[in-house]
């Protein structure tokens, strides 16, 4: 009797071992997209935040192509200004704008090459499908030159990338 309790209570420890374990995110791909999303949340701060489209003081249509490039590929704005940038994929691929400090978008484009399958989503950012448009409402109150490009694997690597100029 002594001996069938003890297996009885091993295989729950055993048991609920396995459940804790499974139960654990231990997922690389999803313990570093945590990471990015802190990553975007941090230089969203430091060179703006997320703009109210109430308060928009500038519409910009920026396009995306497969030749790898922006139109326009650098943009000046005044310090304190809500741009709404209306962001055009012309291409037949997929693209996306992301908008942050060289460093920033140096990293991320990094671990998009490790992680090329990587969804990820952030006020600072549109992805865009071939033929469609996305937007994103941005407050520069900071200045200083900041970029922005697509992380799309290969695209970062081909010049698919572009400056900012906060005045």
């Amino acid at each position: 009797m002594m001996k069938s309790t003890l297996i009885a209570a091993a295989l729950s420890v055993g048991v609920l071992s396995l459940n804790t374990a499974y139960a654990t995110p231990t997922h690389k791909h999803a313990a570093s997209h945590s990471a990015s999303m802190d990553m975007h949340e941090e230089h969203a701060s430091a060179m703006g935040k997320p703009g109210n489209p109430a308060k928009v003081t500038r519409t910009m249509t920026v396009d995306m192509n497969d030749n790898m490039r922006f139109s326009p590929e650098k943009i000046s704005v005044k310090k304190g200004e809500t741009i709404k940038f209306i962001v055009k994929n012309s291409g037949r691929i997929k693209h996306e704008m992301v908008l942050g400090s060289p460093q920033e978008i140096k990293e991320h484009a990094e671990m998009m090459k490790k992680m090329p399958g990587m969804e990820h989503a952030d006020a600072n950012m549109v992805v865009v499908d071939p033929g469609k448009t996305g937007e994103i409402v941005w407050q520069f109150n900071k200045a200083g030159q900041f970029d922005f490009a697509c992380l799309q694997p290969g695209h970062f690597e081909a010049g698919m990338r572009g400056k900012i100029a906060v005045k």
